[in-house]
């Protein structure tokens, strides 16, 4: 049976580049089942995702020298990808496992298309806790004045794991403007309140002072400006005054994780493009 394959693209805008694609799928007698596209009248970009078929079970001779001919004259960007494969993602941890059981549990039910090959966490606090998970657990631990060494080792371990994506599951460390460039559109952190807003130590007291009404948590990619990377999903809940600081840690843990989820399943799903800062991020 043939498979379903997604394409991605991202070019300058320009009339005529729904057709230019529908043709090119259909001089290879491919179906398209589903297609999203957005033209950004600000910067003046189109992004396209197909989810499309050919009519045998492997891609159809010439089609990707085709796609890479169209994507040259359009001075495109784009991927061809089988839908439902897998990426490889390595999960950092410090001390609080909520986000990464969120996803490791999404994974297990395949709803999240992402292979885990390992977690690492700059202390052992956790190691426990995932043992049950039969993943291999790198322990790097990270000081002011050994961060060189720790960034070294954890590309090291992205090497050795293969790793595709890394996610700061709640890893409380800042990695370096170097770490961050070489990591740039592979690396989704989660924040724990609703960027832009609280900021440092006790983000929750501090919104729980200001009386805030509604919370929620922030994904989004890593960028060597903190905290200010392009935003890929948000999620919020509305609190009212008989929220204690413990009770809106409680909801922010849940935020968080369906946060990250969402996110991690857009860049795995290839859902998500970066545009001038932002993201477009299409839905399945």
């Amino acid at each position: 049976m043939p498979r379903n394959h997604i394409l991605t693209l991202s070019c300058p805008d320009r009339v005529g580049l729904v057709a230019s694609l529908a043709k090119a799928m259909e001089q290879h007698e491919c179906f398209i089942e589903s297609s999203r596209t957005f033209s950004d009248p600000e910067t003046s970009r189109f992004f396209a995702r197909l989810v499309f078929r050919g009519p045998g079970e492997d891609l159809p001779d010439g089609l990707n020298a085709d796609l890479g001919n169209l994507a040259t004259e359009l001075e495109a960007d784009w991927s061809v990808h089988p839908e439902g494969e897998t990426i490889k993602a390595l999960l950092l941890v410090s001390k609080s496992d909520h986000c990464a059981n969120t996803l490791l549990y999404g994974a297990r039910r395949n709803e999240l298309p992402i292979e885990v090959v390992g977690i690492l966490s700059n202390n052992e606090t956790l190691k426990d806790n995932f043992a049950h998970w039969g993943l291999p657990w790198f322990h790097v631990p990270v000081t002011r004045d050994t961060k060189p060494e720790a960034e070294a080792r954890l590309f090291e371990i992205v090497e050795e794991t293969g790793a595709e994506l890394v996610v700061l599951a709640r890893y409380m460390q800042v990695l370096s403007d170097d770490a961050c460039r070489r990591l740039e559109g592979r690396c989704i952190n989660i924040h724990h309140s609703f960027l832009p807003g609280f900021k440092g130590a006790r983000p929750y007291h501090q919104a729980h002072e200001r009386g805030v009404k509604v919370i929620g948590a922030t994904a989004h990619y890593v960028t060597a400006d903190l905290d200010e990377g392009p935003i890929i999903t948000q999620v919020t809940e509305v609190v009212d005054h008989t929220f204690s600081p413990s009770d809106m840690i409680e909801t922010g843990r849940h935020l968080e994780g369906n946060a990250l989820l969402r996110a991690v399943k857009a860049h795995a799903e290839h859902r998500i493009f970066i545009n001038s800062g932002k993201t477009v991020v299409f839905a399945r």
